[in-house]
């Protein structure tokens, strides 16, 4: 995927830590504060030592003014689509418009059926999220009496709303070739994590996407693609995402110019106030003034 070109959006992968409600709360004001667009935060109900996800982002947009937030990704089978489409709007209307909806067919299966969901295996887990897609935009859609009869979800005659408050995009958390096609025809945008899709295999997925999506009569260029990424900033490891500030200006720039990445999120492995004023202080503002650089060079030639 080439790059797009549009304005690089960074944001913070943050821990939804039940034992320390009061941190998380406190890091995610301070993203806000430090300007960062996006909070991301992962989805496990079934785990005990984290807050449910719904809730607490929904703290953190009453905690916060501008930065958008969403669910980083959701997990579809503990999550029924048409309860989560209008969790998704309600929360978008009260915040002005600062939601996106990150959707997964659901990992850890035997997490999901100790919380009493269905533990599907991969294919119908992904037949099950295109059939989601479909469900909650119809949802958003605010049409009366809406019917939907697929193999895994039904509606009968629902009086759908609200409408969200913005073109809210899903954002699908997608690997393989299937899921990936998935994107590709229906998503508008991808959000892998760099543990599942390093940097080295980012550009055959990427190819997948833009395939299917070319197939389907869609612009690639239209799907945005975001990337949560795990790591130090500082030292000298030799990790993809760790080292010094230079590297991770180097590598988040080749990113976004060779790979086509809109954005990233980070998830720092220890010290994550500092780390999140080392990544908005010295790291963005680089990289932003490197990729606005090469964009102005390809311009002119």
């Amino acid at each position: 995927m080439p790059d797009p070109g549009r304005p690089l959006r960074f944001g913070s992968f943050l821990i939804p830590d039940a034992a320390r409600p009061g941190e998380t709360l406190r890091l995610a004001r301070l993203a806000d504060d430090l300007g960062l667009d996006l909070i991301g935060v992962q989805d496990h109900p079934y785990q005990a030592r984290f807050l449910d996800t719904w809730t607490l982002l929904a703290v953190i947009a009453a905690r916060t003014e501008r930065v958008t937030v969403f669910p980083d990704v959701a997990n579809l089978p503990l999550r029924p689509p048409a309860v989560l489409a209008k969790a998704a709007a309600s929360l978008d209307r009260l915040t002005g418009g600062r939601v996106e909806l990150g959707l997964g067919a659901g990992a850890f299966p035997e997490g999901i059926a100790a919380m009493g969901g269905v533990a599907r295996g991969r294919g119908e887990a992904l037949s099950a999220l295109e059939e989601a897609i479909a469900l909650v935009r119809l949802v958003w859609s605010g049409r009366r009496g809406i019917r939907f009869e697929g193999r895994f979800y039904r509606l009968h005659g629902l009086h759908a709303g609200p409408v969200p408050a913005h073109p809210m995009g899903i954002w699908l958390g997608t690997y393989g070739p299937r899921g990936l096609g998935i994107t590709g025809r229906l998503a508008d945008g991808w959000v892998p994590s760099s543990p599942y899709a390093p940097p080295e295999v980012l550009g055959g997925m990427q190819r997948r996407i833009d395939e299917a999506a070319l197939a389907a009569g869609r612009d690639p260029a239209s799907i945005t693609r975001l990337y949560n990424v795990f790591g130090h900033i500082g030292g000298e490891g030799g990790g993809p995402f760790e080292g010094p500030v230079e590297r991770w200006v180097e590598t988040l720039t080749h990113l976004a110019l060779e790979e086509g990445m809109d954005g990233f999120l980070f998830g720092p492995d220890r010290d994550v106030e500092a780390q999140l004023r080392l990544l908005a202080g010295e790291v963005i503002p680089r990289v932003r003034q490197a990729v606005d650089r090469a964009r102005a060079g390809h311009d002119r030639a």
